[in-house]
């Protein structure tokens, strides 16, 4: 069986980063892939583990090579998923976690229209700000780009909002915590989808109440899944003029 693509996008700010740091935290078998950036490191990343820090000259020579699966140029920088950090994995039959941009994830369901084992396995989750004053609020905590820079990824989040309807579930952002539990909610109701057994047999005792806390999880990740249906109504609440 193949593992499952687990893509989680959003405006940058959002808090994708924190969610993925707390979902491999509480899934030892997720394993998650490094994405290559043309980008300089911020204080405290670590090259092989935030990111593949590149130059621009190594960079183009892996387009050059086709060794991306996805990749797009974001607020001047590149940023691409390498295919041999990806496919080998879900082949063998484990789950990977990927955190992109919105562009990058618009490549990544174009692969999936031509390549069967990305077709398969790709789960598309969309987390998106309460408000983009909350947005502007959690981009100026961070304190690691400019006034400029801010004001670029606040109009870029304006755009990103409005291919949010593409994702298979969407998110609103509340606290950390409970972002990190949705999206998990999210990841576990898919494993459990794959792996239900397919036989008429009924359970009893341990395996009745077991698969009656997978239903539920099921059920909540079906919530999740209804507020994208719904995504008209939910970004008028973000922002009146992005739908």
């Amino acid at each position: 069986m193949d593992g499952i693509l687990f893509l989680l996008s959003g405006p940058s700010g959002v808090g994708k980063t924190t969610v993925c740091r707390r979902l491999l935290e509480a899934d030892r078998a997720l394993t998650r892939v490094v994405t290559c950036t043309t980008r300089p490191p911020r204080l405290g990343e670590t090259d092989g583990i935030d990111y593949h820090f590149l130059d621009r000259r190594q960079y183009e020579s892996r387009i050059a090579e086709e060794a991306f699966l996805e990749n797009a140029m974001v607020y001047g920088n590149w940023y691409g998923t390498l295919k041999s950090e990806v496919v080998a994995r879900i082949d063998r039959g484990q789950d990977v976690l990927l955190s992109i941009d919105v562009k990058g994830a618009a490549q990544l369901r174009e692969r999936a229209l031509t390549e069967p084992i990305i077709s398969r396995s790709l789960v598309t989750v969309f987390l998106t700000p309460p408000s983009l004053d909350e947005l502007e609020r959690r981009l100026r905590q961070r304190r690691s780009d400019s006034a400029l820079a801010i004001d670029q990824r606040l109009a870029a989040a304006e755009q990103e909002l409005k291919r949010s309807r593409d994702f298979d579930f969407l998110v609103i952002s509340d606290t950390m915590e409970e972002d990190s539990r949705r999206v998990q909610v999210i990841l576990e109701a898919e494993k459990l989808r794959r792996r239900r057994p397919t036989s008429g047999a009924i359970p009893d005792g341990d395996a009745a109440e077991g698969n009656s806390c997978r239903e539920q999880i099921i059920l909540e990740a079906e919530k999740l899944r209804r507020e994208a249906a719904r995504l008209p109504e939910a970004l008028a609440r973000v922002c009146s003029d992005c739908v």
